[in-house]
């Protein structure tokens, strides 16, 4: 679906206005408050290491680095050499990794945990990663960030095959599969696996000899190899390193297996060669700002994004207020390339989930100014733009906007440093189906009218490529994987397409 360079709305001239019971109850944040389903949802994080008498702490502390990416469970397995060890808990790193007791029953020197966001599967303790399972050769443990979009079509296969699933996760599909190869060595096995599975990934898996890595042959989902005084660790992001001193060596390719064991790394290439299309979102939302991810500051990327969407501006205004915390460094491009000052006029209560663990219906029914407050002596008065990186269903967009209108703005204008989300997401980001996404149901006027801003208008997407250092995008060959704005998904979606077609048989049906 393309969309026009330029995209921006302005009022008429005139307008003014678990199958187990948890282990720990998990801390209230964004998404407990979030009954319109207006976030995106990170997908998840992945840290491994091999070879430090601390693993098991490196990896709590990974981990925590990588929480941003997934906040409903975490999980460490380790290998001492003899058997495995598993702690796997609901709730935030920090609620249960931090504890003397449950690091010293990780014992070993290797190690791989997640933190997990249930983009398939619920939230139940069954589904927390890592996964792990007795094969024929010994014990493996995985875990995985991204989304198969095979994993229903191959789960039911393998059910009808007599396989026995212990989880809804697309995780363990991929352990079914390692098990059922007809290869010897494990390393083959995994790769037999990969080559049934469709969709993003990055995978860590540990064996009793082994830790492996592996990326999906279009890059989407990201991993990087780090070392720590000779000792290598992969993890979902720079930031996992920055945070136990590790230094980044540089990022798994795509397509890249990666075996690290005793004998030193080896890297396996056992698809046929594509050019890497990382997801963008990465950069516009996900990744920590502090991350290096494709060689790019995300930070830096967000700033850009941010300078474009200003010289994509028309309009002025008096004081550019950034939505926190992930539109600060937009807003703070948009300052820099605008001229107009930039203000904290909106601050974020970071203690929420502290504070109201089990909210009744009347708390939740104040939303937003749960987490977000108007600094009003930066806003009264004023004509304000607010700059977010981005909008799904705009029902925090408008609460935000009547906020800061509320707190005496003369006008305030909505600026979004990415385009519009018009495609649901299938490799990992919980987006809403499309006809719950605002700018796949709605004109921008539309939109603007929903969220009741004077003006509003959306960075374009070659504004977005510009940003990331390329003239534009490149229609033929798209350096980057940006379905949410264009509808351009770089794999096959099997299971969306099965699921259609039952869906056309049945209406089928319905009529006769």
């Amino acid at each position: 679906m393309p969309i026009p360079d330029a995209v921006q709305a302005t009022a008429p001239a005139e307008a003014v206005d678990c199958d187990s019971p948890p282990l720990h109850a998990a801390p209230l944040d964004e998404a407990a408050l979030d009954d319109d389903g207006d976030l995106l949802r990170e997908k998840c994080g992945v840290f491994g290491i091999y070879g430090h008498t601390d693993a098991a702490a490196f990896t709590a502390l990974g981990l925590h680095a990588l929480q941003h990416r997934g906040q409903e469970a975490a999980g460490i397995v380790t290998f001492d050499g003899q058997q495995f060890h598993s702690e796997r808990r609901l709730g935030l790193v920090g609620d249960h990794f931090t504890k003397a007791a449950i690091i010293e029953r990780l014992a070993g020197e290797a190690a791989i945990g997640h933190c997990r966001y249930s983009t398939t599967g619920g939230t139940f303790l069954r589904n927390v990663q890592p996964l792990y399972a007795d094969l024929a050769g010994g014990g493996i443990a995985v875990c995985h960030n991204g989304n198969l979009t095979n994993a229903l079509t191959l789960r039911r296969k393998l059910i009808r095959d007599g396989a026995i699933c212990q989880s809804t996760s697309d995780t363990e599909i991929i352990l079914h599969l390692v098990a059922r190869s007809a290869s010897t060595r494990l390393v083959d096995k995994f790769v037999d696996a990969l080559r049934q599975i469709e969709g993003a990934y990055s995978l860590v898996a540990l064996s009793n000899k082994k830790l492996i890595g592996a990326r999906d042959p279009l890059g989407i989902r990201p991993l990087v190899l780090g070392d720590l005084d000779g000792t290598p660790i992969l993890a979902s992001e720079t930031c996992a390193l920055d945070i136990i001193g590790a230094r980044h060596v540089r990022e798994i390719e795509n397509g890249e297996v990666i075996v690290i064991s005793k004998d030193g790394i080896e890297s396996h290439f056992p698809f046929e060669r594509q050019r890497q299309r990382p997801c963008i979102f990465e950069y516009i939302y996900f990744a920590r700002p502090d991350s290096i991810v494709g060689d790019k500051s995300v930070y830096d990327v967000r700033k850009r994004m941010g300078n474009e969407l200003a010289g994509e501006e028309h309009d002025r205004f008096d004081v550019v207020v950034p939505v926190p915390d992930s539109g600060v460094p937009a807003a703070i491009g948009y300052a820099q390339t605008s001229g107009v000052p930039f203000e904290l006029g909106i601050i974020r209560n970071h203690y929420v989930g502290r504070t109201f663990i089990e909210p009744t219906q009347q708390i939740r029914a104040l939303g937003v100014r749960l987490k977000h407050s108007v600094n009003r002596g930066q806003v009264e008065g004023r004509r304000v733009v607010l700059i977010d990186d981005s909008l799904v269903r705009g029902t925090t967009s408008g609460r935000i906007v009547q906020m800061v209108r509320d707190a005496g703005a003369s006008e305030v204008h909505m600026r979004i440093a990415s385009p519009p989300i018009t495609h649901p997401d299938y490799y990992g980001i919980d987006t809403p189906e499309r006809d719950n996404l605002l700018a796949a149901k709605m004109s921008l006027e539309e939109m603007r009218h929903f969220i009741g801003a004077d003006s509003l208008a959306f960075l374009s997407v070659d504004g977005i490529y510009r940003a990331m250092g390329h003239n534009g995008r490149n229609d033929a060959e798209p350096q980057y994987t940006d379905h949410c704005f264009t509808g351009d998904y770089p794999t096959p979606l099997t299971d969306v397409a099965a699921a259609e077609r039952a869906q056309q048989l049945s209406l089928l049906a319905e009529t006769g």
